[in-house]
């Protein structure tokens, strides 16, 4: 048994050491691969908070639906084709100029604090995360904020702007004018780091989902865009007076709204870009702030408006949600419930006396673009100053955020009026910006595109009559 036992220990060891020497080749093999993988925890985080900021992008994008539905609502039947057509290009041409040029100037390597320099013809391949995402779920993210800002600009200018210069538009404002403002703020610009020039006691400029950023900026184009234009042919007599044109479907608008109060949920809590661990409590706050606003908006404008009319007025309600929810924008990561019903309030107010100083200086704007988005996103901005718990003026009694604001709405304001009116000059100059008065008479359905929404529709035919 003795002798035998050395040729036992040999046919053991083959069992034992094959399977060992085998499982040693493995992962030699593979050992640098599970060298390399992350985390796996981290990498679960990573995808979390992947899908939520994709999700929230979504809503952002179906927020054109809603301005699609506002502005068609708002303006008459002849025109339906034309504005739901321009909201649809707008998106287009703003998905591939910010591919091109535009994310490379809004997020690439600073340049002076004025522009980035870096990422363009997007190339995620070998890409870093940006905030933790993958370059294209940040980049998409982004892209549903510039389209945003794009189409603020159409209501404002409906009825009247011919569609070969309106496509001119959305690539400008798309890939040039919105992206370098945006680079100031949140590409790590000089207004990011305005703090450190020590004018303002530290603190630097904030707007955490857009007030100005995007609804500024689209708010002070769509001014620039009216002026250029000029009003709607019965708009405004000679005498002074002032005729109104109301829309043609209360309806659409309403249902617009009602949209665009669903995509705010994702443009403002999705601006967190994370929803994972104590974000989970950031992107709470600023979900409630927002549906907050919007219901203050409502009752400030319904109040103010049926206190000037003796009457209840749905339009004025509907911008008067949008107004707060464009004035809660900027500071709602940073406010109490409590403010955010202030800012809302106020908005709603902004609205509707925005429109009636629009109407006293012949300014024709007939969806209330520049109500709802420049002057609520001025408030907005400024409302940060205000009452942010940690650098507000009424909360802390400091002023120096206060002052950062008001310096960031003045260069945006110096950048979006110079360029707004050098791109609609050279428009104007060349192609041409307004329709003949005939097409205008008629309709912009039939003239541009050969089509009506409503074929043979009498309230058509009215709306057209309407203009004579």
């Amino acid at each position: 048994m003795f002798k035998q036992f050395p040729l036992q220990l040999l046919r053991w060891a083959r069992w034992v050491l094959a399977p060992a020497a085998m499982a040693v080749v493995l992962l030699g093999a593979v050992g640098p691969a599970f060298a390399q993988e992350a985390d796996p925890l981290a990498e679960a985080v990573r995808g979390v908070n992947t899908v939520w900021v994709l999700v929230t992008a979504f809503l952002v994008f179906f927020m054109q639906a809603g301005f699609a539905f506002v502005e068609a609502g708002l303006t008459r039947s002849k025109n339906t084709v034309n504005i739901l057509f321009k909201n649809i290009i707008d998106f287009v041409f703003a998905t591939l100029a910010f591919w091109a040029i535009g994310y490379a100037f809004m997020f690439g390597a600073d340049v002076g604090g004025f522009i980035g320099a870096s990422g363009f013809l997007l190339d995620p391949t070998g890409a870093e995360d940006v905030a933790g995402l993958p370059v294209l779920a940040f980049w998409l993210f982004q892209l549903v904020f510039a389209g945003t800002a794009a189409t603020i600009v159409s209501g404002a200018m409906a009825e009247r702007t011919q569609f070969i210069s309106y496509l001119i538009y959305s690539f400008v404002i798309s890939a040039i004018i919105y992206p370098i403002a945006g680079h100031w703020v949140w590409g790590g610009g000089w207004l990011a780091t305005l703090g450190n020039l020590g004018l303002t006691g530290g603190a630097s400029f904030r707007d955490f989902a857009g007030s100005t950023v995007v609804h500024s900026v689209g708010g002070w184009i769509a001014l620039v865009g009216a002026l250029f234009l000029g009003p709607r042919l019965g708009r405004f007599a000679k005498d002074g007076t002032s005729k109104a044109i109301p829309g043609h479907s209360i309806s659409l608008a309403t249902l617009g709204v009602f949209i665009l109060w669903l995509g705010w949920f994702g443009f403002n809590p999705g601006s967190q870009l994370a929803a994972t661990g104590p974000n989970a409590d950031a992107i709470s706050l600023v979900a409630a702030n927002t549906n907050i606003a919007a219901a203050a908006g409502a009752i400030g404008a319904l109040i103010t408006a049926w206190l000037l009319t003796r009457k209840p007025d749905l339009g004025q309600t509907l911008n008067g949600i949008l107004g707060g929810l464009v004035a809660i924008t900027a500071p709602c990561a940073w406010v109490t419930p409590a403010a955010s019903i202030l800012i809302g309030a106020v908005g709603g107010v902004l609205v509707v006396f925005g429109a009636l100083w629009l109407e006293r200086a012949r300014i024709d704007d007939p969806v209330s673009a520049v109500p709802v988005h420049l002057f609520n996103g001025l408030w907005g901005t400024l409302a940060v100053g205000l009452f942010a718990t940690d650098t507000g003026l009424l909360t802390t009694g400091q002023p120096g955020q206060l002052i950062a604001q008001v310096v960031g709405i003045v260069a945006f304001a110096v950048w979006c009026l110079a360029t707004g009116a050098a791109m609609f000059y050279g428009i104007k100059a060349t192609v041409g910006l307004r329709v003949s008065r005939q097409e205008e008479l008629k309709g912009l359905d039939y003239h541009e595109h050969g089509a009506e929404a409503y074929p043979g529709d009498v309230i058509g035919e009215l709306a057209g009559a309407a203009g004579d």
